[in-house]
């Protein structure tokens, strides 16, 4: 064999291997892949990435090469290989360097679920990091969350006061170990420590004895505060009905439903109806939450989710999670026996093994999560009970991510934890350039050569804690990745905070309209260049002409926009009241069609005004007084939940719109028909108008009347309001209000089909991209999407970043960047 291998030729190749490729065991697998294939040279870290040379016969660098990407670290995510043929050299071994210099070009790895080596490591009573709550691996574990600086090394991290042991040091400098050069790598002889502690800070137990009291106070019934990687959780007992109704008092959220965590996938399929999809992601090591549908027997209290057929389910990913829920629990506590007196005389559980935890984030209503320790006592101490604590700091707080799976795929309703800051590769090259969102479900985006990195969710920038939050995202994700912007991009909205932010930057500042934004985000993460149809669905976003959109079909790109088509605007009466308060959208819709008339009708929006009141909200929405224009679609449907007595006030973003939903999936679909055509011109091109005009019954279908209206001067309008006299005779009739709800459903998706099909005729184009937070609604996605690819026409809708306002940033970044590039070409 030796003879053989000398008569063929030797060959050496230089890669360069970019990505998150640092940080996550990409270098011991490159030594120990060349090792095995008798293959020569050295592997070394650069600020770009990792950088090999490799030396061998052509057969064998073919299969390093091969491998190098399919058998990389489950962490790494490589974003291109460039190989270069050079002369071989005299190495006879192959090594791991010290790292290069270099232009940096920095990828952070997310925080990662522990992986199956240490959980099994975790529960081995041989093992020296036997039920020890920090066991990590260059496989699993924090990354992002708690880096302090660059390079990414044990002294710029919160580990950098926990000095490796000698056995620790040995595993670190070892190649062939799993722990080389894991950073957070840690043990009980030399690593943080648990503890529980009263809710003055007091320290009532340490190390595993807090876990195991820990477990016994969940099994009374008590709540806690538990810290996690990225930030603390409140937990408590998910089956236990009384504890969730005492944790929904404590924390003020009456209806907004909690996440709950499943002891393991077993029980998760007992919990929820899961598919393939959604079980592969709560195994994944990026364990977001799911949003899936309940099942029938479900154990969890009805008030983890009330009014919700939905279930918010994750799996454990911290090893503290594991030690949680296990059933070694029982033996331990049981060990502990008598030791509680300091805690009220906790008993002790028959079976300390939960079927499913609450754990939804720790903080007071629209803060960003509690992640330091003395912040979060001040802050959660009137909700928790205890606090279940350790000493490693965290850095950068960040949420759990939240998901849903649509078409087989999971789009994100918050992209954070696990996924976070990982790239987006952007269709073109952008300079350096901050984005700073909106103000709802804030996220910044930094931007530069081909990727843009977005961060964690901060949250809604409306209080000065989540203000402080954002700031400090921006300061730290500029550091670690290096990215020195040249512009910040922001909303058009000159009253937001982040736009305030953008104007006091120092920069320059390109101001981009929302739904704009949303357009590009899209196209942006699909990789799409041109021009294409938008159909943007949302709440609230800043028009162009000072009016508030949000039911939107654009035609542009990058470069700029037309307003193709929107919904017919209507009074928003009391601007911001009447999104807390869905009856007055209900109102309005209602007396933009029949006017004072309502007033004498019988529906279950009008005890809101007395005699007196009626007057005066009629005036308002007349002349309007305190009632801006709206063309939104998340007030349309408001007004339908209110008008169908499911939701007249909120509590949360979008809670009308969730609860109409899901009474709306209960009801059975019905088929639509095609309606009748009209003439008509956009932009000076030739088109159809379809407008539905069914004859009585009222509705016909499944769905109710719509019309799409043209004017010369202005462009198509949408308009909704002959459905509300349909929906309040149906209801006359006695109508089962899910029905009404899915024909409501059914109504708005046939007019955005109709519309965008006529827009596509006359525009000549054929991809069509689905953005805004409405499109959050399942039900109204898959109506959409499916009509739509119906028509023959290319769908693309967000994948990678949230299609509400979390991903705005990512459109922001690319609407500006473009700018730049055409204004360097000029």
């Amino acid at each position: 064999m030796a003879g053989r291998r000398s008569e063929k030729a030797i060959a050496r190749q230089r890669l360069t291997i970019n990505g998150i490729v640092q940080g996550v065991g990409f270098r011991p697998f490159v030594y120990r892949l060349a090792r095995d294939l008798g293959l020569t040279g050295w592997v070394r870290n650069n600020p770009a990435g990792v950088e090999v040379e490799i030396q061998g016969i052509a057969e064998e660098l073919a299969v390093f090469s091969l491998r190098l990407s399919d058998k990389a670290p489950p962490l790494a995510s490589i974003s291109s290989i460039t190989s270069e043929d050079i002369a071989p050299s005299e190495d006879s071994s192959f090594s791991i360097l010290p790292s290069a210099g270099g232009e940096p070009d920095i990828q952070i790895a997310p925080d990662s679920a522990l992986c199956a080596d240490c959980l099994q490591e975790l529960f081995d009573p041989g093992d020296r990091r036997y039920r020890y709550p920090f066991i990590t691996c260059t496989n699993c574990g924090p990354r992002y969350s708690i880096i302090t600086g660059i390079p990414y090394d044990r002294p710029s991290t919160t580990m950098a006061g926990f000095p490796m042991c000698p056995a620790c040091l040995e595993e670190y400098q070892a190649p062939d170990n799993r722990r080389f050069h894991a950073q957070p790598i840690a043990c009980p002889a030399c690593g943080p420590q648990v503890r529980l502690l009263a809710v003055d800070g007091c320290v009532l137990a340490e190390k595993d004895e807090a876990v195991t009291r820990a477990v016994a106070l969940l099994k009374t019934g008590r709540i806690l505060a538990v810290k996690g990687i990225g930030g603390y959780h409140l937990a408590v007992d998910a089956c236990n009905h009384e504890a969730v109704r005492r944790l929904r008092q404590r924390k003020k959220r009456d209806e907004k439903p909690f996440a709950v965590m499943a002891a393991d996938l077993a029980i998760a399929r007992n919990l929820a109806l899961l598919d393939d999809t959604e079980e592969r992601l709560l195994a994944g090591p990026e364990s977001p939450i799911i949003i899936a549908r309940k099942s029938r027997d479900c154990p969890v209290s009805e008030l983890v989710a009330p009014n919700n057929g939905w279930l918010g389910l994750m799996l454990p990913y911290a090893p503290l999670h594991h030690l949680l829920f296990n059933k070694e629990q029982e033996s331990c506590i049981k060990g502990q026996t008598g030791s509680f007196s300091s805690l009220a005389a906790c008993p002790l559980p028959l079976a300390p093994f939960f079927t499913a935890l609450v754990m939804t984030s720790a903080n007071i209503s629209d803060e960003p999560v509690a992640f330091e320790d003395d912040d979060a006592i001040k802050r959660l101490g009137a909700i928790a009970d205890y606090f279940l604590a350790h000493d490693r700091p965290i850095h950068i707080r960040s949420d759990d991510s939240v998901m849903r799976v649509f078409q087989n795929k999971p789009i994100f309703y918050r992209r954070a934890r696990g996924y976070a800051p990982r790239a987006v590769k952007l269709p073109f090259e952008v300079p350096p350039i901050l984005a700073v969102g909106a103000e709802l479900k804030g996220a910044v985006c930094l931007a530069k050569g081909a990727r843009a990195f977005l961060s964690q969710h901060i949250g809604d920038l409306q209080n000065s804690v989540t203000c402080d939050a954002f700031r400090g995202t921006i300061d730290h994700l500029t550091g670690i990745l290096e990215i020195s912007p040249q512009v910040v991009a922001c909303d058009l909205h000159p009253d937001y905070l982040s736009s305030t932010h953008a104007a006091e930057s120092g920069l320059p500042v390109i101001r981009v309209q929302h739904h704009h934004a949303h357009l590009a985000a899209c196209m942006a993460e699909n990789g799409l260049d041109g021009n294409v149809i938008g159909i943007i669905f949302d709440g609230t976003g800043y028009g162009s002409d000072g009016t508030v959109w949000g039911g939107e079909f654009l035609v542009g790109g990058y470069d700029g926009f037309q307003r193709a088509c929107h919904f017919r605007t209507v009074r928003l009466p009391g601007g911001d009241a009447a999104v807390r308060e869905p009856w007055r959208m209900a109102l309005a819709y209602l007396h933009q069609t029949l006017g004072d008339d309502i007033f004498a009708l019988d529906h279950p929006v009008a005890g809101h005004l007395d005699v007196s009141e009626q007057q005066i909200f009629a005036t308002m929405l007349e002349k309007g007084l305190n009632a801006p224009l709206t063309s939104s679609c998340g007030r349309l449907f408001d007004a339908v939940a209110a008008l169908l007595n499911i939701r007249h006030t909120v509590s949360y973003d979008g809670q009308a719109a969730i609860e109409l939903e899901a009474l709306a999936e209960t009801a059975p679909d019905d088929t639509g028909v095609k309606s009748p055509l009209i003439k008509g011109d956009l932009g000076g091109f030739a088109f159809d108008v379809k407008i539905k005009s069914p004859p009585a019954p009222l509705y016909q279908g499944g769905s109710y009347r719509y019309k799409i209206v043209f004017n010369e001067k202005k462009p198509l309008h949408l308009d909704f309001s002959t459905m509300f006299p349909q929906i309040l005779a149906d209801m006359a009739d006695a109508v089962p209000t899910a029905v009404i709800a899915r024909r409501f459903h059914r109504t708005v998706a046939e007019a955005a089909i109709q519309t965008c099909a006529n827009i596509a005729d006359a525009t000549g184009l054929d991809r069509v991209v689905l953005s805004g937070g409405v499109f959050q609604n399942r039900l109204l996605s898959e109506m959409i999407y499916t009509g739509l690819t119906r028509q023959g026409l290319q769908v693309f809708t967000h994948r990678l970043v949230p299609a509400n306002d979390g991903g705005i940033a990512l459109g922001q970044a690319a609407i500006a960047a473009w700018q730049l590039n055409m204004n360097k070409g000029n």
